[in-house]
């Protein structure tokens, strides 16, 4: 992890660790580390809807334009939008201002290469250097050659429209609860699911600039299942802030998880031959449930790191074409170079028109293994000590030698917020839950 960037960009509460001088400071040096054409280099700028957003947005297109480059504005729009459009409008670069499924307070931005694609550790400590150790020195523009700022009218539809040709099935007849959190999606949802012809049901769709994953989207699935089960809906789907996630509720209620949704998919693209390599890429997080179905089903389950950059980047190296995060982070290479909340809901729902399946019939090919997670706010301090602490150490290991082979446990820093994440997986509930709740314990004591 970098100084500045985490997993998923750089990230903070805005106004206080992500400040505009701090926008105006990555501006610049996004633009200087990216800008490698001989012509005006042009960057696409999209966010979200908290109300900090327009603030921090205007900041980072400020720093672009100080060096000589021109910025698209987007508006809000989703964070696979502005990795799509980026291509599409032949931007040198995207930026996208958002904290994904944080609360309002926070806020942050994802850098696109001029391919849509997330940056490499080189290209983010690059830019790390010169906003830190102003290596090289910024060369601001003089008057006549300071970037200018225009607006794209109709931005998301040509992402929308972008979507819809990626179907090939009519969703006519399905009865569709949709949450889009409060955020991005609440411009773009709608008229997708609509076009294609399902029945939907609006949920968490009127932002106010604070309710931004208030009680609702991905992270928060009670309302969605409520609204499920009172309404008879074939199922529900979930976006996050940036909606780059999506979280599937069926009709029963059941929540189906990003492992789920990729094991659904990957047996329907092995099936009819567009699985690339036979092959699915998960994380060091996915359930030990999904590599047994994968290996029951003769397919390989390859797993990095966690976050979808090291998803996409393991799926570019070895050409393959589907991988994804249990959080909901689906990579559908053929037609997206990120995770994207609203093409995995369509894909899964056309799926389901296709072969005739409800949500809780398809995903019972899957059997979850019992997992806890627990998240432990730390401190600053105690977050950079983790990995040396002993007794922390100590207490993981002690959890791996009572689980023996039959669980696993993964306790890692979050890459976006001051939390320690604990999960432990097994095959006896109560058993996870001991063993989890004692390594919470000991992180509290220790780096809280």
């Amino acid at each position: 992890m970098g100084r500045l960037f985490g997993t998923d960009g750089v990230r903070g509460i805005a106004n206080e660790n992500l400040s505009c001088e701090l926008m105006l400071a990555l501006g610049r040096a996004a633009a200087m580390a990216l800008s490698d054409s001989a012509r005006r280099p042009l960057f696409t700028v999209g966010m979200d809807t908290r109300a900090s957003s327009e603030m921090l947005a205007c900041a980072f297109a400020a720093g672009v334009c100080s060096v000589g480059a021109d910025v698209l504005m987007l508006g809000v729009a989703p964070t696979p939008a502005v990795s799509y459009l980026t291509g599409k409008y032949g931007a040198d670069a995207g930026a996208m201002i958002s904290a994904s499924h944080n609360s309002a307070e926070f806020n942050g931005v994802k850098l696109f290469s001029s391919d849509g694609c997330k940056l490499s550790d080189a290209l983010e400590e690059r830019i790390e250097a010169i906003v830190l150790d102003r290596k090289p020195a910024l060369r601001l523009s003089d008057g006549a050659g300071v970037g200018r700022v225009s607006v794209r009218e109709g931005a998301v539809a040509d992402y929308v429209d972008h979507l819809r040709e990626t179907m090939s099935t009519s969703l006519s007849g399905m009865r569709i609860a949709v949450d889009c959190a409060n955020g991005a999606a609440s411009v773009t949802a709608r008229r997708l699911l609509t076009d294609l012809g399902a029945d939907c049901r609006m949920l968490f769709d009127r932002p106010d600039g604070r309710n931004i994953n208030a009680g609702c989207g991905s992270t928060h699935l009670d309302a969605l299942r409520d609204c499920v089960l009172a309404h008879g809906m074939d199922a529900g789907v979930a976006f996050d802030g940036d909606a780059d996630r999506c979280l599937c509720v069926d009709g029963k209620g059941n929540v189906v998880d990003g492992d789920a949704i990729m094991a659904i998919c990957a047996l329907d693209l092995k099936r009819r031959g567009r699985l690339e390599k036979d092959t699915v890429v998960g994380t060091i997080l996915s359930n030990m449930g999904f590599g047994r179905f994968c290996e029951e089903n003769g397919i390989h389950l390859v797993t990095t790191k966690v976050g979808d950059r090291f998803v996409l980047e393991k799926m570019l190296q070895e050409a393959y074409n589907l991988g994804g995060e249990p959080s909901g982070h689906i990579i559908f290479r053929d037609f997206a170079a990120t995770g994207d909340g609203q093409l995995t809901a369509i894909q899964l729902l056309g799926l389901l028109k296709r072969e005739g399946l409800s949500l809780e019939d398809a995903a019972g090919i899957m059997v979850r293994c019992p997992q806890v997670s627990i998240n432990v706010p730390v401190s600053g301090e105690g977050r950079r000590k983790f990995c040396m602490d002993a007794e922390v150490r100590s207490a993981i290991e002690a959890a791996e030698s009572a689980l023996g082979r039959d669980g696993r446990v993964v306790v890692r820093a979050s890459g976006t917020e001051p939390l320690i994440r604990v999960m432990v997986e097994g095959l006896e509930m109560r058993q996870i839950q001991r063993e989890a709740q004692r390594i919470a314990q000991v992180i509290r004591a220790r780096l809280a």
